[in-house]
């Protein structure tokens, strides 16, 4: 079994688009703060003498202000120390670097969602109304299984898929899929509270705008949590059940006319 891939980053800085210093440098300023000495330093962090002096005369050049500098001799003998603004750079890193590490335990725990959000979003299709969710149950049947996703808002929406297609597809729960349903397959239905609809999709919400035309008029329904839902009506039935901005309505299909996929 492969072993789950996981998102790392690396962060550094830069100074007029040349490379200043990452993880590697900071170190070694922190290693001179501590022992005072570039030689002890380097040795602390693995690097050669000559390397240590030259990644500090990079960082002093690159910096426009000296982070590092030179004690005169004497009678305890020379040595080198951050200056201030070598100490500060050290800090603040410090503190960038553990935001930057929360930042990436927040995209490593997401990717999975972030990528197949993408994917779907690549993703060319006639179908006006596309929702990624979350497999939350499969009920097999005679012939066919019923499926049920969980999308945004808390909804669900529901379809019927065969044996074989749900078998193909890897449906169960807790997997990641999409549904795709077609404008003209929904239903438009104002004050249907307590209503007995055979519908087995009825999702609820408040019509966000109507775009009439010649023959036809798109309406979209805002749902809970932040989706919407569009359909195809007559513009003679959007005229006569008077459809405008701000009304209650459901949004009704049925669970065959619903495609169900998973993010390749």
């Amino acid at each position: 079994m492969s072993e789950p891939l996981e998102l790392h980053g690396k962060l550094w800085l830069a100074a007029g688009g040349r490379h200043l210093g990452g993880a590697n440098r900071i170190a070694l300023l922190a290693a001179i703060a501590q022992c005072g000495s570039i030689t002890r330093a380097a040795r602390a962090v693995g690097m050669s003498y000559k390397g240590a002096w030259d990644a500090v005369d990079a960082m002093n050049n690159l910096a426009g202000t000296p982070l590092v500098e030179r004690l005169a001799g004497g009678k305890g003998g020379g040595g080198t120390r951050l200056t201030e603004r070598g100490a500060q750079l050290v800090e603040q890193f410090r503190r960038l670097e553990e935001a930057h590490r929360r930042f990436v335990a927040q995209l490593d725990r997401q990717k999975d969602l972030d990528i197949n959000l993408l994917q779907v979003l690549n993703m060319k299709t006639s179908a006006r109304n596309q929702f990624l969710g979350t497999v939350e149950t499969v009920t097999r049947g005679a012939v066919n299984d019923e499926v049920v996703l969980r999308i945004v808002g808390d909804q669900r929406i529901v379809a019927v898929v065969t044996h074989e297609s749900a078998g193909s597809l890897g449906l169960a729960p807790g997997v990641p899929a999409f549904a795709l349903v077609k404008a003209s397959s929904i239903i438009i239905a104002v004050e249907a509270e307590g209503a007995r609809l055979s519908a087995r999709n009825q999702l609820a919400g408040t019509i966000a705008r109507v775009v009439p035309g010649a023959v036809n008029a798109e309406v979209t329904i805002a749902l809970p949590g932040g989706g919407t839902i569009a359909a195809t009506v007559t513009t003679g039935s959007a005229e006569g059940m008077e459809l405008v901005a701000g009304m209650p309505a459901t949004a009704l299909f049925k669970a065959s006319s619903v495609i169900v996929g998973v993010p390749g």
